[in-house]
């Protein structure tokens, strides 16, 4: 059995999660990931997610529990989660609360070359943003007032710590844009590039 190092990617804590459930095929198991609206945090590609059933059962994590066919269509293996990935489920997931991992963000990169904009014309992109946030945090919050009297709370966990990841993030680009109408943070793209040359000399 692997231990708890072994590098695991959310496609595969994915299938674990699912079959501990029950046994179940791969076409269920995308079924099942797009009804709880999990595709939000994974792409939905069939090649991903038998990939990464191929892995597990070469980690031993789970198996076969036997093939079935319904009607006309094609006959499809039921997999089911072996003893040692009940155990390793819970150790991966305990790992990534625990421990945070290096995650950028496209966001993120561009702000590092936002030095190539003006103040005044990296405000009209951040505004630009801004109205995206306001928009997608209103529709999440109306999804969790409407889900919340179906699912229980643990159910929408994830969508909540988006939408207050999402705010914070809100709230950051409103401060910058404040300080960049008033000019209490500007820069000059040249005096940077100066700048930086003379440091790497």
């Amino acid at each position: 059995m692997p231990d708890s190092t072994v590098r695991q990617n959310l496609w595969e804590l994915a299938v674990l999660s699912l079959l501990r459930e029950q046994p179940m095929h791969p076409y269920e198991m995308q079924k099942l990931l797009r009804h709880r609206h999990k595709d939000k945090l994974l792409t939905l590609k069939r090649g991903s997610l038998y990939h990464a059933i191929h892995r597990l059962q070469q980690l031993q994590l789970i198996e076969p529990a036997g093939t079935g066919r319904a009607g006309k269509r094609p006959e499809r293996t039921t997999y089911r989660i072996a003893p040692p990935g009940r155990k390793i489920l819970k150790q991966w997931i305990h790992g990534m609360i625990a421990e945070p991992a290096p995650e950028t963000s496209e966001f993120m990169a561009a702000l590092s070359f936002l030095v190539h904009l003006t103040p005044s014309t990296a405000i009209p992109a951040l505004q630009r943003r801004m109205r995206w946030l306001e928009t997608n945090i209103a529709e999440f919050e109306h999804s969790l007032e409407t889900l919340v009297a179906r699912v229980k709370r643990i159910n929408l966990i994830e969508t909540e710590y988006l939408v207050a990841m999402r705010r914070a993030e809100l709230e950051w680009i409103r401060e910058l844009v404040s300080q960049l109408r008033s000019g209490q943070f500007d820069w000059d793209l040249r005096t940077v590039l100066r700048d930086a040359r003379q440091e790497e000399v």
